[in-house]
């Protein structure tokens, strides 16, 4: 699991996880592009939703890519807190991909993200 192999750093605040967590998924749109934004930690832009999607799904695989092949991902203590529920989904995700599955199906599932209000 992500949180065993984790090494902290004294300055590095760690969320705790929660069994059921899903990253807010929010649209913003203004002056003919879109920002789709999944969680505080990625988000893709486009000048349609579909664009912005598939910016998004991108920089989601180059993360989960990164996160597995053991190159890590950049933490700084100057940066928001560390939250173990965004590495384990982004594992997740990485194992999604690893297997064959578009993970555009899995992350834009009705119900799957949770919708900003």
């Amino acid at each position: 699991m992500i949180a065993d192999v984790l090494q902290t750093d004294a300055q590095v605040t760690i969320c705790v996880m929660d069994d059921h967590w899903t990253p807010e998924l929010a649209l913003h749109a203004r002056g003919g592009s879109c920002r789709l934004s999944l969680g505080c930690h990625a988000y893709g832009e486009g000048r349609t939703l579909h664009e912005a999607a598939d910016n998004l799904v991108a920089r989601l695989l180059t993360l989960a890519l990164c996160l597995r092949s053991g190159s890590g991902l950049g933490v700084s203590a100057d940066g928001p807190a560390l939250d173990l529920r965004w590495l384990s989904f982004l594992h997740e995700l990485g194992e999604l991909a690893a297997s064959g599955i578009d993970i555009r199906d899995w992350l834009f599932a009705a119900g799957k993200a949770r919708r900003a209000a």
